[in-house]
């Protein structure tokens, strides 16, 4: 069972060369050279613009500003790393049940998330650099230390900014591939690169409002490297930020859960104890 953690997570335009080559070739040509004589001017001031302008809409999309307007839609990134402490209470569906669970977070510092399942909880811990777990349906019915990689996912869940709004501090790479479009939405995509162990996720961002739709990664699942599919819809706002309301997960086109936030508090006090074992 895969365990839910808290969401953190204009289009270019250019006209290429071929659709306005008849339009040019037909001005410039034959019998349109004396018709031309007067206007010529005009009609390059007019093409120049035009060409300019297309160009400039193309280039002018880099993937640093794509994750600041994405960070920005999000409510930016300074009014994320600014709040002190997070609690999220929702559900989880999977495997055909719907389970309570509880996440609290000192930002940037701890992390833990609760899940009930049949009268007994899945929790998953991070603090101070070390992290631990309980999963009595996978034989950990005690505390067990996390190492390797599942401490990097459990360590990334302690900030609130998600590591593409904050890849820089973080010192992870992105790189902008070519948009898409999916569902009739032009989206673009934006690889990152995690400095920790080289993981590659491809963020897909809505073009006309900057939002993750999606995120696709390799995970090791039950000792096979398997690529996730996490679809993000129904953001909601709280205290000025946003947060996917729902986060669905998928296996080779198989949801495997799907979360759903009903709350989020901010700023509360949390007794740290809650993070030992």
């Amino acid at each position: 069972m895969l365990i839910p953690v808290p969401a953190s997570a204009a289009g270019t335009f250019f006209t290429p060369y071929s659709s306005v080559k008849p339009f040019i070739q037909e001005y410039a040509t034959g019998s349109r050279i004396a018709y031309l004589s007067g206007k010529s001017s005009t009609m390059k001031h007019i093409l120049f613009a035009f060409l300019t302008l297309s160009f400039f809409t193309a280039a002018g999309q880099t993937a640093d500003e794509i994750v600041q307007q994405h960070a920005n839609a999000m409510g930016g990134l300074d009014a994320f790393n600014k709040v002190s402490t997070y609690k999220m209470t929702g559900s989880a569906s999977a495997q055909g049940m719907d389970l309570p669970v509880t996440t609290v977070i000192i930002n940037g510092k701890s992390m833990r998330t609760d899940v009930e399942v049949m009268g007994q909880s899945i929790t998953n811990v991070y603090h101070n650099g070390t992290g631990w777990k309980i999963n009595p349906f996978a034989g950990a019915t005690e505390a067990t230390e996390v190492t390797g990689t599942e401490l990097i996912d459990f360590k990334a869940q302690t900030s609130l900014a998600s590591n593409l709004m904050d890849y820089k501090q973080r010192g992870h790479k992105v790189e902008l591939l070519e948009p898409v479009t999916e569902e009739g939405i032009k989206m673009f995509r934006l690889k990152l690169t995690a400095k920790e162990d080289g993981r590659v996720t491809t963020y897909f961002i809505n073009s006309t409002d900057f939002l993750v739709k999606k995120s696709v990664t390799l995970r090791e699942i039950q000792g096979q490297e398997m690529e996730i599919t996490t679809f993000y819809s129904d953001y909601k706002e709280f205290g000025g930020l946003k947060f996917a309301g729902i986060r669905r997960q998928e296996v080779m086109g198989q949801v495997m859960q799907e979360l759903h936030l009903e709350k989020v508090e901010l700023n509360l006090t949390i007794d740290e104890s809650v993070f030992n074992k």
